[in-house]
């Protein structure tokens, strides 16, 4: 399965109040794994970014100028998400932003939903863990992921850490691959945030003594039943 890991940023909160993306960072994995390929492009949002905004990911007005607009991304950031699913933390905002260009740009161009399977990590993450703070920074510290290298909001960056979150929420261990060759859209080196290449390898979680006799239980029950496979290796 091919999937897509997916950040974006934006000039402030609602689309509806003439807000719009400034930068989209997204990483591939194929077969729960990094494949080195990444799409990547900062917009020009032909208006101001709100003061507020700019505090979270540091992208200024005068940076953004000589950037190109929505348009000329669109088609090479289609083509990079069609078909796949989409991985993201809070999929209604940047969803909803994506939406928003959609239509901007030509009313006929189809909604993503219609395209690409759309995973939210942050209702997963609330299912797992109600009551208690899932924002990326919470979701990091609680599964041991790394995320030193986050001093700012970006999207490239948190597709990145939101990557590495989701393998190991859902069972996969990983390993980031920093140095290949990877498509991008219009990618500054000079303002990426990229995760540091010696970072700490992603923490094993190992399961409780609850757990191993829970598990040792179901064992006997399948034993019970007939051959147990697990036993037998």
């Amino acid at each position: 399965m091919r999937q897509v890991v997916l950040d974006t940023e934006t000039t402030g909160l609602e689309p509806s109040q003439g807000h719009r993306i400034i930068e989209i960072g997204c990483v591939e994995l194929v077969g729960r794994k990094h494949t080195g390929r990444h799409f990547h492009a900062y917009v020009n949002p032909d208006r101001e970014v709100d003061q507020g905004a700019m505090a979270v990911h540091g992208i200024t007005n005068e940076y953004l100028a000589d950037k190109p607009g929505f348009a000329e991304v669109c088609t090479d950031f289609i083509e990079f998400i069609r078909g796949a699913e989409l991985i993201i933390h809070n999929a209604p905002f940047d969803v909803g932003f994506i939406d928003h260009e959609f239509r901007l740009l030509d009313s006929t161009l189809p909604e993503v939903g219609t395209f690409c399977q759309i995973t939210d990590t942050l209702v997963m993450a609330r299912g797992r863990h109600p009551g208690q703070r899932n924002n990326l920074d919470a979701l990091c510290k609680r599964y041991g992921v790394d995320n030193s290298s986050r001093e700012l909001h970006g999207a490239l960056l948190d597709a990145e850490i939101l990557a590495d979150l989701y393998l190991v929420m859902t069972g996969g261990q990983t390993s980031l691959s920093l140095g290949g060759d990877g498509d991008s859209a219009n990618a500054d080196a000079a303002l990426i945030r990229r995760l540091a290449a010696g970072r700490l390898p992603l923490g094993v979680i190992r399961a409780s003594d609850a757990e191993l006799e829970a598990h040792e239980k179901k064992l006997d029950e399948i034993a019970g039943k007939g051959s147990c496979v697990w036993r037998d290796l």
